[in-house]
């Protein structure tokens, strides 16, 4: 399957997970992250999502799975590690439209987690489209080490700046930007976290007047 690669908004979007185990925890936690409501479905919880669901972190259902409690959500991942389950869900996303991703069952699902690099607003995703999810993590730990921490400061600059230049006068080319962005003296200024020389030497590369 040749997967699109798309990163969602889901702030205040509805999102339901089924299933309270620990995997249910991890993707729990990465929807909470993205600022997502989320609904936990099921007869149990770990420790953690109850915690969560007393706090009113998460809404909690607690009960199995039912036809029609997919009605109303954007996203739904199921956890439970149970074919019929897995079916049952799969065809009530196909049926309400709703986008289902079911854990360790890649033929069940929409759309595939990739494995993530963040570096502030910067985010690197890996994907095998489900097919080997382990792939992906080792992908991950090796990127880990070549995207450093100065890509932090790294984005922060260039949004900044890509800022300041829209709301002036002047327009500047993809590939303006691209030379400036892998200028040797800038990305050594950022490597070595000296904000201020790295905005003054970006200002300088694209022709950027001070405000």
């Amino acid at each position: 399957m040749k997967a699109y690669p798309v990163f969602f908004d889901l702030t205040h979007r509805s999102c339901v997970v089924i299933g309270g185990g620990v995997v249910a925890e991890r993707k729990v936690a990465g929807l909470v992250e993205a600022g997502a409501a989320v609904t936990v479905i099921s007869p149990q919880l770990t420790s953690r999502l109850q915690q969560q669901a007393h706090e009113g972190v998460v809404q909690y259902v607690a009960r199995p799975y039912q036809s029609g409690d997919l009605f109303g959500f954007f996203l739904a991942f199921v956890t439970t590690g149970n074919p019929a389950v897995d079916d049952a869900v799969f065809a009530d996303g196909r049926a309400a439209g709703v986008l289902v991703n079911s854990a360790d069952d890649p033929v069940r699902c929409d759309f595939f987690l990739p494995a993530v690099i963040r570096r502030g607003e910067l985010a690197i995703a890996v994907s095998t489209g489900g097919t080997s999810p382990a792939l992906a993590r080792v992908m991950r730990e090796e990127l880990q080490v070549m995207v450093g921490e100065d890509y932090t400061l790294l984005a922060e600059i260039a949004a900044a700046m890509r800022r300041e230049v829209r709301s002036s006068s002047q327009v500047l080319t993809g590939e303006q930007w691209t030379s400036a962005l892998k200028e040797p003296t800038f990305r050594q200024y950022v490597r070595e976290g000296q904000r201020e020389a790295a905005v003054v030497r970006l200002r300088t590369v694209l022709g950027v007047e001070e405000k």
